[in-house]
């Protein structure tokens, strides 16, 4: 039994109900009233942009619903195809920042978005402050950041963070500087603190296992949070509210390793479990409970699958579906990730 309270019920039979005064609810049972607007209900949409099938850059976005399993569907197109872009997201809005462009050691500053609850192709939002591939990013509701990776026209690569405000349009703007020069690293967060993790500055660092973070909403330098078990590059990482978990890699072999982090504080990572597959170059997106990986390379083969953790838990992976294509190179992110309160 519930029992629901208001000053004043209108538009019965035309508009529909409105709720007018303070509302008050009382249940017997384990019922809540729905959270956020309109806007922002029904969440729970992955996008997947970017890559490379082997033969040719991509330009194509799919997209999967978390809370359940199968196939990803098609979304539309990216103004322009790229590889190794970052993607990151607010509950609405998904941002596609960067990547390399037409050949794979090139780089774009381009920036767009698509509103993630309508099928459709991209539209432009601004510029990157340089031309940069193989970065990482995460978000919050407001503020979108991307950092690392390789510049172009030359093999220079950076430890620049950038920001944009996804509400907007416009260029990007200086945050500050990772702890660490390097490319290829993975990034996840809470909606108040962003961990950027492994990656590699080939000829430097062939490899690192740097964990660094930074607070979302305060331009500045990166500071030091731990380390992974493991050096990596390649890897992908995403999270829930409280933890952030990567996956795979190359150490120089592609690895099924799983390992989280608990956001809020700083430290070491600790062993989650395992991949369906050994990868890297793959996306990684989720929702409040789901982390999924899609795609990728084992070293031999470019891979379409997908799967799926229990974030909240530890544990193996297990299949969720395909991807549309086989690709590698390709970045992920939903309307429901860590960054985002729920």
């Amino acid at each position: 039994m519930a029992i629901l309270k208001v000053d004043t019920i209108s538009g019965i039979g035309t508009e529909g109900p409105v709720f007018e005064g303070d509302i008050e609810f009382t249940s017997q049972n384990f019922l809540t009233l729905p959270k956020g607007d309109t806007e922002q209900r029904g969440r729970g949409r992955g996008i997947i942009g970017g890559g490379h099938d082997g033969s040719s850059l991509l330009n194509v976005v799919e997209y999967i619903e978390i809370q359940s399993q199968g196939n990803a569907i098609d979304f539309g197109d990216l103004t322009t195809a790229t590889r190794v872009p970052t993607l990151f997201a607010s509950s609405t809005r998904g941002i596609i920042a960067g990547g390399a462009n037409p050949a794979p050691n090139t780089s774009i500053s381009t920036i767009e978005f698509v509103t993630i609850a309508t099928t459709s192709n991209a539209t432009n939002f601004g510029d990157l402050r340089n031309p940069v591939r193989s970065g990482a990013g995460f978000s919050s509701q407001v503020r979108g950041i991307n950092g690392g990776g390789a510049l172009a026209p030359s093999p220079t690569r950076t430890n620049a963070i950038d920001f944009i405000t996804i509400a907007s349009t416009g260029d990007a703007q200086d945050f500050g500087d990772l702890t660490q020069i390097r490319m290829s690293l993975a990034a996840a967060s809470s909606p108040t603190r962003g961990l950027f993790m492994g990656g590699s500055n080939p000829g430097v660092t062939p490899r690192s296992n740097v964990v660094d973070f930074v607070t979302i909403a305060t331009a500045g330098n990166a500071q030091d949070f731990g380390d992974m078990a493991a050096i990596r590059n390649g890897l992908a990482a995403t999270s829930n509210n409280t933890r952030a978990i990567n996956a795979g890699g190359n150490e120089p072999g592609y690895l099924t390793d799983i390992e989280f982090f608990t956001i809020a504080s700083t430290g070491n990572g600790t062993d989650f479990g395992d991949l369906t597959d050994a990868r890297g170059y793959q996306a990684s997106l989720s929702n409040s409970v789901r982390g999924l990986n899609a795609a990728g390379t084992d070293g031999s083969n470019n891979l379409n699958t997908i799967d799926f953790v229990i974030i909240a838990t530890t544990g193996n992976a297990k299949d969720f579906g395909d991807l549309l294509s086989i690709n590698y190179g390709t970045s992920g992110t939903s309307d429901s990730h860590g960054g985002l309160t729920e």
